[in-house]
């Protein structure tokens, strides 16, 4: 069982347009209304690689109402927690013939010192009975940041597998806190720790500093370029096959969905990389987030190329388990 944590999830109001204006009137084609935020577009890949999974999430206000019905019709399993606070939206400005998402988001919620507490009170039931906890996404404020690192240590303290996939301020606390696995993209990694990646060398060596702090799997993704990845103190280079790129919201997501896949089933690193890359692509290469199957990734797994870095170990079943 895999549970994902979504600190801040979104009610999207997608609206296609055949071109826009901007400044001007413009008339849409299509609208509808879907669920986002990073962890329940994890929830909804695992969903379609047949991984049995839980959403945590917090919901408030009519915005909440609206999402809570999206799920349900989704048939995402899902817990909630209530919030005063509205759940926050966002508009998603689709342009089919330019091929660009432009998205507009609303301020983020503001959850009470009650709200956290209660979170992390169910935090605590759902991660005894789940194998692989995910935090994914942004926090609505401050204060919320401490469940992720409350979850981590207690990941540990139950003997779970951690995945991390957060970005901001809070990022180097999640860090320190030490989870099982970590993925961010290289903007996220530069702009919440101010660091500089532009080398190979530079990510080479940051990866080795993960490892230090107890991190065993750890993947640095930059769009179409190279993924950088580290398993121990091993360190690899994964490059995928080019693609038409549509839209790219939720390749993170989707790769992150593959990580999870690639550890519940007891994969080998070399085998899971590869479908969490191609799983990746095969997103960007469509309107929709995180709705890949398996055999729509099946003409691009084996053009992924998996390549160490330095020293070299025999592939074998070495990856972070749990019981």
């Amino acid at each position: 069982m895999v549970l994902t944590v979504t600190l801040n999830p979104l009610l999207e109001n997608r609206i296609e347009f055949e071109n826009i204006n901007w400044g001007k009137v413009c008339r849409g084609i299509k609208q509808e209304y879907k669920a986002g935020g990073k962890g329940l577009n994890v929830s909804r890949q695992l969903d379609y690689l047949s991984i049995k999974n839980v959403a945590l999430i917090f919901l408030g206000g009519n915005n909440g109402k609206m999402l809570r019905k999206i799920l349900i019709d989704e048939n995402v399993d899902f817990a909630s927690i209530p919030s005063k606070c509205e759940t926050r939206a966002a508009t998603i400005a689709i342009e089919k013939t330019q091929k660009r998402i432009t998205s507009l988001f609303e301020p983020s919620s503001e959850l009470t010192e009650n709200e956290i507490n209660e979170f992390k009170t169910k935090l605590i039931k759902m991660i005894q009975n789940c194998g692989i906890v995910v935090f994914s996404g942004s926090v609505p404020n401050k204060k919320a940041a401490s469940i992720i690192t409350y979850g981590i240590e207690l990941a540990k303290e139950l003997d779970k597998i951690s995945i991390l996939d957060t970005y901001g301020n809070h990022l180097q606390d999640c860090i320190n806190a030490g989870p099982s696995v970590l993925h961010n993209n290289v903007d996220e990694l530069e702009k919440s720790l101010q660091i500089n990646l532009s080398s190979e060398i530079k990510k080479v060596k940051f990866l080795k500093e993960l490892y230090e702090k107890g991190i065993k799997l750890a993947f640095i993704t930059n769009g179409a370029k190279p993924t950088y990845a580290s398993k121990f103190d091993f360190v690899y280079k994964i490059q995928s096959p080019k693609i038409d790129e549509i839209d790219s919201t939720g390749s993170g997501d989707a790769f992150i969905a593959g990580i999870t896949y690639g550890l519940e089933k007891s994969l080998v690193f070399d085998q899971f990389v590869k479908v969490a890359s191609a799983l990746g692509s095969v997103n960007a290469a469509r309107w929709d987030v995180c709705n890949a199957k398996l055999e729509d990734i099946e003409n691009i797994v084996d053009s992924i190329k998996v390549t160490p870095i330095g020293k070299k170990v025999k592939l074998i079943n070495d990856s972070p388990t749990h019981s």
